[in-house]
Parts: C-alpha cells; structure tokens; sequence
C-alpha cells in the first residue's frame, strides 16, 4: 500500500487539530511577553517565565492549562474515533424484522428499512452519508472531528465543547494581556504580529464554541437533535405530533441524556408518549 494511502481525511483533520492546539499553545507560552531589557540575561522566554512563575510560587496555574488544553484534545480524539452509535448491519430475516417492529412501535409509525444499508432503523436513527452507516439518535456529521455525533459520543461532544471554550477564553485572556499596542508599527509587528494573529484566531473559535455549545446545551435541554430541528417537516415521527414526543421535562431530559436514566427505548417513549394523549382525548 502506498504512504499516501494513509493520508485519509479523518486522518489529516486529527493531525490538523492536533498541530493547532499545540500550536496555539506553544505561540501562548514561547512569546516573550515582558518589555526588551539590555540588562537582562538573553535566556529564552519560556525559562524566564517559568524561573518568574516559579518565584512567585505560580506554576500551578500553567500546569492547570497545560492539562486542561491536554484534556480537551484527549476529549477530542475520543469523540472523533469512537463509535457514535452504529445500528447493527448485520441483515434479520423478514419475519423477524417485522415481529420487532411490532413490538417495539404501534402500526402508526412502521420502521423503515435505510435504502442504502437495507438495515431496519430505530427511531431517530438516520443514515449518514459520510461515514456510510445508520447512527442511532442522529444529530450531525461533524466534519472537524470527521465522525458522525449520535448516541454514544454526544454526552462527550458536549463535554468537550465546554472544556474547549474554558482552553479558548482563558488563551484569549493570555494572549490579550501579553499584547503592548504602545510602541512603533515595525517594532510592535515584529514583536506582537503574531501573538495578535493568534488572539485573532482565538477569538474566532471561541465565539464558534460559544453558539456551538450554546445550541447543542438548548437541544439536550428539550431531547432533540440538531437533525430533528431543522428537519422536523420530513420526519414521520415527528409530523404526527404538535410537541417534542420525546421531552420529558427538563431534569429528565438531563438526567437521560448525560447518565442514561430512565432508561428504555425511543420506541417504547413514543408509544408511551401517544397513550398518554390518547388517554387525554378520551377524558375530554
């Protein structure tokens, strides 16, 4: 096989982000933040942070953004590489396909069969054309992890998107207090030219972090999915209904969505969903 056979996009988006982060990081940590000094030892900046930091009995607060910039990427990997909740392809005879089917949903909503895979899917399951397999509770293909987030690694996409906006607000705070904007155009580009283009860039993915976890926080809150948002029109489960079939309130949405508690299926919170209004209309 040729070495660029290896040069997959999921592997080039990782390396991507893998490279920025620290990248990121090492510009934070290496920019010599202080005023040029003639009688200072010429040693490098970071050494001469870290002898201050150590002075001043500060270096747990660079450790904590090492680990916590360390525990994003960690974070990362994990939501990219990680099965999102891949419905099961192995092929069921029809009878029982269809004996499940009845058992798991009323007559109203009959599961389907996905055209491309020809696997019977679960309710809230879609088939992503990216990764070519039907995830369960499909919420979107994310192309900067180059994986699909459903069922499995949604609790964890959510997680790393609040650690990663913690990273990004306190690097931007970093690399705003180490800009000094009084001195001479060519001296302040040679010295602060790129620390500004990484607070430039910070700035940027936070406030992409921010409306990220913003919708996503909105979404658990109500059990949907970005998938079931936008396209609530083109879904059967969902044109049948006034309401979200599936909220439960706030706690329990919550309490489902991070610790799996109730427990149960999606079928069976449909069906119990509609007994309910239906028991509401016969007592009206």
């Amino acid at each position: 096989m040729a070495p660029w056979a290896l040069l997959t996009p999921g592997v080039l988006v990782r390396t991507g982000h893998t490279v920025l982060t620290w990248g990121i990081t090492l510009v934070l940590f290496l920019h010599d933040t202080g005023e040029p000094d003639p009688a200072r030892p010429r040693i490098h900046p970071i050494l001469h942070e870290l002898r201050q930091w150590e002075e001043q009995g500060e270096l747990l607060l660079p450790l904590t953004f090492l680990l916590l910039v360390l525990g994003s990427l960690l974070l990362y990997l994990a939501v990219s590489l990680m099965d999102p909740g891949y419905v099961n392809i192995q092929t069921q005879p029809e009878e029982e396909a269809k004996e499940e089917q009845t058992a798991m949903v009323p007559q109203a909503i009959p599961l389907r069969r996905c055209r491309h895979c020809m696997v019977l899917q679960p309710l809230r399951a879609r088939h992503c054309r990216e990764c070519r397999r039907c995830v369960r509770r499909y919420d979107h293909h994310c192309p900067w992890m180059e994986n699909c987030v459903g069922e499995r690694n949604h609790p964890l996409f959510v997680a790393y998107l609040a650690l990663q906006l913690v990273v990004l607000l306190w690097g931007l705070h970093l690399a705003w207090s180490g800009l000094r904007f009084f001195q001479p155009w060519g001296l302040w580009l040679r010295s602060s030219g790129l620390l500004f283009a990484t607070f430039l860039l910070l700035s940027l993915f936070s406030l992409v972090a921010i409306l990220l976890l913003a919708s996503h926080l909105y979404l658990v809150a109500s059990n949907t999915t970005t998938w079931e948002f936008i396209s609530s029109h083109r879904i059967a489960y969902l044109r049948q209904r006034a309401g979200n079939p599936f909220d439960r309130g706030l706690t329990r949405n919550l309490a489902h969505f991070f610790c799996g508690w109730p427990s149960g299926s999606w079928e069976t919170l449909w069906a119990e969903e509609q007994e309910e209004e239906q028991g509401s209309s016969r007592a009206v």
